[in-house]
């Protein structure tokens, strides 16, 4: 049961390994373009399709018909990755029960978006857990966890990536040691430490506006990168939209002075600075709203900015 790309890995690798995957869950087909007229499969559907598997897209995850036709599988173990909150009827159906794989480690940054929080709070460690689900969200008995360092220049990008991969390591082992019988689940409390537990809720749009005023230079290069490339943190130039994708500190101009969080120094060739609660910053990859993607001097090479700051 899975929806996007950072699904697909684990399911390649139960395919390719000659499990018998007997069933996908995924979303239904999302309408997207201009007109929202074409019907778009999730990417899970795409490659189940493709190695002929059958795929359920059920609206709603208790409705007795998409129950009935998952029972008809039997299946022996769900896996679950990146997908939505299941229902009881659903997670205890399989004899061996159902398992989660979850990209941190738990009981930290239970959540829907745990490598985006991990990064914009400055962690070094992050890592996969897999574990069996209960009633709550991501609170069920952990089977198996795997650190990974998040190193400094890491965006959210290169993180989804490791993880992806040492995800579907971890998804295999676990299928392997389920059906041998010989996990020993562990409950979260006796995993959690002195350090205080951090959520990871869902990012929306208004989540990724960078508060100058309100940031370190330093918080605003994890904020910047642990939202690049998707969703991107953005702010307003002249009352228009800007993603920035990667900032960069500047340590020699610490100090903000009487300049106001927001206040741009640029040579209008080269460089592009702005005032944090405690420093500066310089964007190095930028977007506006209905531009490509640019580098700062491709950026200021068409840009006229007419204003002392952004907001």
């Amino acid at each position: 049961m899975g929806t996007p790309d950072f699904a697909v890995t684990p399911l390649r690798r139960l395919v390719e390994g000659g499990y018998n995957v007997v069933a996908v869950v995924t979303m239904p087909d999302k309408a997207v373009g201009r007109h929202h007229d074409v019907l778009q499969s999730s990417p899970v559907k795409q490659y189940a399709v493709s190695q002929g598997i059958p795929v359920l897209q059920p609206e709603k995850l208790k409705d007795e018909t998409f129950l009935a036709e998952l029972r008809a599988y039997a299946p022996d173990l769900g896996v679950v990755v990146a997908f939505r909150m299941l229902p009881e009827a659903v997670w205890a159906m399989p004899r061996l029960g159902t398992f989660n794989l979850h990209a941190a480690l738990l009981p930290q940054y239970r959540g829907a978006a745990p490598i985006n929080w991990a990064i914009i709070n400055g962690d070094t460690q992050t890592g996969v857990t897999t574990f069996f689900l209960d009633h709550n969200i991501d609170t069920g008995t952990v089977i198996y966890r795997q650190a990974v360092p998040i190193h400094e220049e890491d965006d959210a990008e290169a993180v989804h990536d490791r993880l992806m991969l040492l995800g579907a390591d971890l998804v295999v082992k676990t299928v392997d040691d389920v059906e041998r019988g010989i996990v020993n689940p562990v409950p979260q409390s006796e995993l959690e430490t002195d350090a205080p537990l951090r959520p990871a809720p869902k990012i929306f749009k208004e989540t990724c506006q960078i508060r100058w005023g309100e940031l370190t230079s330093r918080e605003v290069y994890n904020f910047v990168r642990g939202l690049s490339p998707y969703p991107a943190a953005w702010t307003t130039l002249d009352g228009v939209m800007l993603k920035v994708y990667r900032v960069k500190n500047i340590p020699d101009r610490e100090r903000v002075g009487n300049a106001g969080p927001g206040t741009i120094d640029t040579d209008g060739k080269n460089y592009l600075y702005v005032a944090c609660k405690d420093g500066w910053v310089a964007l190095e990859s930028l977007q506006l709203a209905g531009k490509r993607r640019m580098d700062i001097r491709d950026f200021l090479r068409g840009a006229h900015i007419s204003v002392a700051s952004v907001e």
